[in-house]
């Protein structure tokens, strides 16, 4: 974070609270110490006198106020060492004062006005050592050579230049400070932004299941207690294993930078996935295509992640009640392809508009597509093409931090499917809508503060659950 001078009015009044006041004190100190030392060796000019003492502190205690009026501060500096010249007093430390004024000034953006400040003081010094020497004092002064006034002019290019790469230096710093900063505060959003995203998913499908089989228990809790409690105990299954993985995901924020204490969910539980659907009603079948390879944690988990959301979907917008699944192994790609046959159910329960956003954002974090929408034949498909080594990621293994991506956002549910080229119009129901979502929907994807909200509302449940096992 780049440090801002402050520039409002000083505490309580008193400006030598402020940390400006020691480099004026020290530069005061080094002026009349310093030109009273080098006076000793200056017989013929003209002996510090209480003016000259006032011109030597004048310079100091102007730069307490240089981050209020840079420009004006450098031009009194100036002024004030001119007359201090004009005067004839002994040279020494004189100009250390000016020289803090001008990197002040350079510093703070007057390029162009600190200049002119020294053009000024070098005409009005080399018109002093040229031509009005004779008429000030010292008395008996002769004139300046060329020589010194061009070294004069020298070193105030010396001291610009020097004052344009403090700020130059300056800038640079203050600008990577920045740029640190805001990568620390994007890392941590998009980190917070993966959590809410793991835990929609999560409790989206668990819950989805648990719905249906309350509705399948209370409806035959009188006439098949047997079903009834079959039911059940799906619920409790469910319940369990959505309890377990918002444990993990809410363990990286109560322990951040720790390694998981069980491995992410991939492919491997996808006969899991298969049999938590048939428990809702939903016949999976599952055909690969190739030779399966070991994916990456973050496609693996990417792949399982889209095939348990399009099944979620399918239970709570679709009339079908099975489901294809094909995985395609190809040399550098997985392909994730799920298909239903409808129809879409007119009226059914929306997961606020979050589903098809995460899946194509999963997507697009590893370098893949999503494409979701109705198949010409009827049924609606979801099919994704997942890289197994992510653009950008030497190796590939992880999965790129997720949060807002550029380009078209996806459909926000299933209940507001996209429209696919030469489509036919759709009866108003769960799929129709047009590929973007509309604005209403777009306030509803995960946020930071949604994933910080749903963790807190699930600690006490998982804990619940800890005591009790």
């Amino acid at each position: 974070m780049s440090h801002e001078e402050p520039t409002g009015p000083p505490r309580h009044g008193i400006p030598f609270a402020r940390p400006v006041w020691i480099p004026a004190l020290a530069l005061a100190f080094v002026q009349v110490v310093g030109t009273r030392v080098a006076s000793g060796h200056q017989t013929g000019r003209v002996g510090l006198d209480w003016l000259g003492y006032l011109l030597l502190l004048a310079g100091p205690a102007l730069l307490l106020l240089r981050r209020r009026a840079p420009v004006v501060v450098a031009a009194a500096t100036c002024g004030a060492t001119l007359l201090y010249i004009t005067l004839g007093y002994p040279y020494g430390p004189v100009f250390a004062s000016l020289v803090v004024a001008f990197f002040s000034a350079v510093a703070a953006g007057h390029r162009r006005a600190v200049p002119a400040i020294a053009l000024v003081f070098l005409a009005g010094h080399t018109l002093i050592g040229q031509w009005l020497y004779r008429y000030l004092p010292p008395s008996g002064d002769g004139r300046a050579s060329w020589a010194e006034t061009s070294a004069a002019g020298a070193w105030l290019l010396a001291v610009l230049a020097a004052a344009e790469l403090y700020r130059v230096r300056r800038e640079q710093i203050a600008r990577d400070r920045r740029e640190r900063a805001e990568a620390e505060h994007r890392r941590a959003d998009e980190e917070r932004m993966r959590i809410a995203r793991e835990l929609h998913d999560v409790l989206a499908h668990s819950i989805s299941v648990i719905n249906v089989q309350a509705g399948v228990a209370l409806a035959l809790m009188d006439e098949r207690p047997e079903q009834a409690r079959t039911a059940l105990v799906t619920i409790k299954a469910a319940s369990k294993e959505a309890l377990g993985e918002v444990r993990q995901v809410l363990s990286t924020l109560r322990a951040p930078g720790e390694a998981p204490r069980s491995p992410a969910p991939g492919l491997d539980r996808l006969p899991e996935l298969v049999e938590q659907a048939g428990s809702a009603g939903l016949k999976a079948e599952v055909t690969v295509d190739g030779a399966p390879a070991p994916l990456p944690p973050g496609v693996d988990l990417a792949a399982f992640r889209i095939v348990q959301e399009a099944l979620t979907n399918i239970v709570r917008h679709s009339g079908s009640r099975a489901a294809r699944i094909r995985l395609g192994y190809r040399p550098g790609s997985v392909k994730v392809t799920v298909d239903d046959d409808g129809p879409a159910v007119a009226g059914g329960e929306s997961g606020g508009g979050n589903g098809l956003v995460g899946m194509r954002e999963r997507s697009v974090a590893l370098g893949g597509t999503l494409e979701a929408g109705p198949r010409p034949d009827g049924g609606f498909r979801i099919r994704a093409l997942l890289p197994i080594v992510a653009p950008g990621v030497p190796g590939g293994g992880t999965e790129a931090p997720i949060g807002p991506t550029p380009g078209p956002s996806a459909p926000a549910d299933r209940s507001e499917g996209p429209t696919p080229p030469a489509a036919p119009p759709t009866p108003r129901a769960v799929r129709s809508g047009t590929v973007e979502p509309p604005p209403q929907d777009r306030a509803d994807r995960p946020t930071p503060a949604d994933g910080a909200a749903e963790a807190t509302e699930f600690t006490k449940a998982v804990e619940a659950t800890e005591e009790r096992s």
